[in-house]
Order: C-alpha cells, then sequence, then structure tokens
C-alpha cells in the first residue's frame, strides 16, 4: 500500500474583493486599500446599483472599513474618471453613482430622494435638438421623477 497524497478541492471562492480589484485592474486603477474595499461595496456581489457618497461611506462604516468622505468623494470621483460608474445628478446637486454603464433610464423617486433602473425597451426618443455650432452631444440622460399617489 502506498501513502499517495489526498487530493482536496482548492477552488477559491471569489469574495467581493477579490471581484472589486479585478474591476479595478480592468480600468487599470491602483488596487489600494481603501479602493479595493469601496470597490467591493459596490460591484462585490455582482449586482448594479445606485449609491451616493453618503450611503457608501455609511456602507464602509458599517463593515467597519475607516475611510473618510472626502475618500469616498475623490474614490467616486477616480472611478468616473476611469469609466467604471456613470454620475448621475438630480436637481442639480445631488449625485449619484451608478455602476450600471449600458445606456437606460432612470427613475427618481422623490418621496425616498432614491434613483433606480428604468426600463430602457420601454423608452422612445424620436429625436433631440441639434447641438449648437461649435457643441456635439456627448450622452442623453433621462431622468423620470416619481412620487407616490
Amino acid at each position: 500500500m502506498t501513502n499517495a497524497p489526498t487530493q482536496t478541492n482548492t477552488a477559491q471562492v471569489e469574495t467581493p474583493q477579490d471581484r472589486g480589484t479585478t474591476w479595478l485592474a480592468g480600468a487599470g486603477l491602483r488596487p489600494t486599500r481603501q479602493r479595493v474595499a469601496l470597490a467591493g461595496l459596490l460591484v462585490g456581489d455582482g449586482r448594479d446599483r445606485h449609491v451616493t457618497a453618503e450611503s457608501l461611506f455609511e456602507a464602509a462604516g458599517r463593515t467597519g472599513e475607516k475611510v473618510s468622505l472626502a475618500t469616498v468623494y475623490n474614490t467616486l470621483r477616480a472611478f468616473c474618471d476611469a469609466g467604471l460608474l456613470r454620475e448621475i445628478t438630480v436637481d442639480g446637486s445631488k449625485s449619484y453613482f451608478d455602476t450600471n454603464m449600458t445606456d437606460h433610464p432612470h427613475f427618481y423617486w422623490e418621496d425616498d430622494n432614491r434613483l433606480s433602473d428604468a426600463p430602457a425597451e420601454q423608452l422612445e426618443i424620436a429625436r433631440v435638438p441639434d447641438a449648437p455650432e461649435g457643441a456635439e452631444i456627448a450622452s442623453v440622460d433621462v431622468v423620470i421623477r416619481l412620487r407616490r399617489s
């Protein structure tokens, strides 16, 4: 009888931090501890989400991550600049950050100050105005404001 080594299953489960690191690497961003932690919160479960800097700061705090609100703002800006997030501005002052980078409209729930995806297949835009001379249309954001009836 020989003593052959026992084979064990070494397949590792991908953690939210692993997904965050992969997400950052795809955009060429350096995976600092804070970026990886925030990226893990944003994309770690594989679901799209809409966050504000404040809501992401609170989520980081709940996980025990030590990060300042200023760092959250700066990190979200870096993620937008790298093409990882889209910023959606409501009322000219409230910014939401969307992990879904496809073209799609949004519902803004006024009662909850919450942003959610609206069904893109139901939106029809037949025509947009021509851009003024010397300008080009970079994008069209559609935010449909809702309130409970």
